[in-house]
Order: C-alpha cells, then structure tokens, then sequence
C-alpha cells in the first residue's frame, strides 16, 4: 500500500471514529444520510491532508513523530472547524457542536492517520509494487 492509500485509510477510520464515537458530532437520521455526511467530512479530510502534507512518509522515531502529529492535530483541527461550517451549506446533514468536540475530532483523526500510516505495511514490507 502507498503511502497516500495509508493516509486515505487512516483519514476514513478516523472520520468514522469520530463520527461515530463524539456525540457533539450529529451526522443525520438515517443511513443515506450518514453515508453522504460521512463521504462529505472523509473528502474534506483526505483532499486538504493530501494537499497540505504534514507527516512522515517513511516510518520515523517516537520525538520526530510526536513533532508531525502536533502539526497534523492544529491541521485536522481546522478541517474539523471548517467541517461544521461546510456540513451545512455542502446539503449534509453533518453537524459539529463545540470547540471541544472539533478537538477531540481532530485527535481522534490524527492518530488513526498516524497509525495507519506507521503500522499498514508499505511496498518495501514483502509486498510486490505495482505499476
């Protein structure tokens, strides 16, 4: 797995983490909803976390990845905050209440995309590269 389809998983786990687990977060009342409001904060998550690169793309010691993972929680924290605005005018049913859920939100999300993104295997693990 790439290092960008690392990132990906860990950035869909820790949006269903969040959302799932945060009862600041309301997603929508029922199954369509939730999906579309889930897709909506996952794209959010995925494009700016892939278009604002903070975080190692090789496997890194402990202070080295505490130092991207206190950058990547300021950057999952203003998605977050730009979540419960854009949920609303996007037409999801997505709402985020609060400072403090925004933060634990962002919490939850930058380590699923460190984890993920430490422990998935890479191409260099045994795994053939494919073109």
């Amino acid at each position: 797995m790439t290092d960008q389809g690392r990132r990906k998983l860990g950035a869909l786990v820790g949006v269903c983490l969040a959302g799932g687990l945060l009862p600041g977060i309301t997603l929508g009342p029922s199954g369509v909803d939730v999906m579309y409001s889930i897709a909506v904060a996952f794209l959010a998550v995925a494009l700016i976390t892939q278009l604002i690169l903070i975080g190692p793309s090789a496997r890194v010691r402990a202070p080295v990845l505490l130092a991207f993972g206190a950058a990547g929680f300021v950057q999952d924290a203003l998605i977050w905050w730009l979540l419960s605005w854009l949920g609303e005018a996007a037409g999801a049913e997505l709402r985020v209440d609060g400072v403090g859920t925004v933060l634990l939100a962002a919490l939850i999300t930058r380590v699923a995309i460190l984890a993920a993104s430490q422990l998935a295997p890479s191409q260099g693990d045994g795994e053939p590269a494919t073109s």
